[in-house]
């Protein structure tokens, strides 16, 4: 009995042994780096935007401040859910019609048909109803992509240029190449005034061969907060349709503008009343429903009737489908139940008109934080721009001192999220703007 314990010992010592030398063997032979073809894949670059968050996080100073992401916070610093957006999602819960099933590859009707009408306006609907093309999609970005593939596909020869801002919101002219347009630029914004640039603009628009396309930031412009008056959008109005170009509207920031959605849709229905006809809609209720993460939107185009209509939306579902198949419910579903119940779209309206107020204040108490300073600059740009951002004018240098010295995240730019700005940060941040910019211009030489 005592010799067979012993073999079997003998026998099991052994099959371990076998197993661990072929498991080394197995984990010695890993993949040659030289024959595989990820060893020549190179190092992609950091997002200029979001790598300052990653920044920020690693940042051990207990004054450190992030005004960079371009998202709602509240007075004391923190991300915002909006009560209305709680009310309608314990709406959701309960109710028995709320699913998690598929839906259609253009997206939920009864969502797309209120964001329509939240853009377009609700009687402006009436007539409009019929001829808008339009598709779900996975927020601004997305919409943004749809349509630059849209226009890539069906443009005439000659006809694929799409003119953008300069500056504008960083992503655009990747979007719109990925998507197979030629990236073209015109001037807005003039570094020496910190003012829109009309004269600039106009001539560049002029400039442009007929048929290209031009992006307009339908309110709150990212990042300058520099928008046409009423006047001026009349004019760039009348100038796209001497020159034929085609109109695309990027809609991201409908309400922090006024703290009105209806005064902020102002250009995109004057526009469509001018009659500019192939007129394209991006919109996204990111930062207006402080929905980021749901990635809620729509991709609407204006087309001349019934029958165009059909044609055009069935191609941006041939374009959404190998994409990313049908879009997410539930933010969708959210901005549904607030916009469909009277009560709840009221309270969404003073909700908007409060944020709006918020980041109002925060560019008149910098402005006043920083004269107290000391600074004796002209810093009214900042109380004349509007919406989320303001562009203060400092240089790359003036960011960089900011950040190394002073803690202060923000983009080369010069461009401040206001709603990164509390009470209790805001005075140290205007001293050390002062700190950075006495004695130096904050205009272009």
């Amino acid at each position: 009995m005592i010799a067979m314990q012993l073999l079997n010992t003998t026998i099991l010592q052994l099959i371990l042994l076998i197993l661990s030398r072929t498991s080394a063997s197995f984990s010695m032979k890993a993949p040659s780096s030289t024959s595989s073809y990820l060893a020549d894949v190179p190092l992609g670059a950091p997002d200029p935007i979001l790598s300052i968050i990653d920044r920020f996080k690693a940042c051990p100073s207990p004054d450190k401040v992030n005004i960079s992401i371009g998202a709602y916070r509240d007075e004391n610093g923190k991300p915002w859910i909006l009560p209305c957006v709680r009310a309608a999602e314990r709406l959701m819960l309960d109710s028995p019609t709320e699913t998690k099933e598929y839906i259609n590859i253009a997206g939920d009707p009864s969502y797309v048909n209120l964001a329509l009408k939240f853009a377009y306006g609700e009687k402006e609907m009436d007539v409009l109803g019929a001829k808008l093309a339009a598709v779900q999609t996975l927020s601004g970005t997305g919409s943004l992509r749809i349509g630059g593939e849209f226009l890539a596909r069906f443009s005439k020869a000659g006809q694929k240029s799409i003119y953008i801002p300069n500056p504008t919101w960083g992503n655009h002219m990747a979007v719109f190449a990925e998507a197979g347009m030629d990236v073209k630029r015109y001037r807005y914004y003039n570094p020496k005034t910190n003012r829109l640039d009309m004269d600039g603009m106009v001539e560049d628009l002029r400039n442009a061969p007929e048929g290209s396309v031009v992006l307009f930031h339908a309110c709150a412009h990212n990042p300058t907060g520099c928008d046409p008056t009423h006047d001026e959008w009349k004019i760039l109005s009348d100038l796209c349709k001497e020159k034929g170009l085609r109109v695309f509207f990027d809609n991201a920031y409908q309400g922090f503008a006024s703290g009105d959605s209806e005064a902020d849709a102002y250009a995109l229905r004057f526009f469509v009343e001018e009659g500019h006809g192939g007129l394209m809609l991006a919109q996204s209720f990111a930062k207006n429903f402080g929905l980021y993460g749901e990635r809620v939107g729509t991709l609407s185009v204006l087309t001349g009737g019934d029958e165009e209509r059909e044609r055009v939306l069935s191609q941006l579902k041939l374009i959404v489908r190998p994409m990313y198949s049908s879009p997410p419910i539930h933010g969708s579903s959210i901005v549904r139940t607030v916009l469909s119940s009277e009560e709840l779209r009221k309270q969404y309206y003073g909700e908007c008109k409060q944020m709006s107020m918020r980041i109002n204040s925060m560019r008149t108490i910098l402005v006043e934080k920083l004269k107290e300073a000391g600074s004796t600059h002209d810093w009214s740009h900042i109380t004349s721009q509007i919406g989320m951002f303001a562009y203060t004018g400092l240089s790359g240098d003036m960011c960089d001192k900011l950040t190394s010295e002073h803690f202060i995240f923000l983009t080369r730019n010069g461009r401040v999220s206001l709603a990164g700005l509390t009470e209790a940060n805001i005075e140290y941040v205007a001293k050390a703007i002062h700190a950075v910019t006495d004695g130096k211009s904050i205009t272009a030489e």
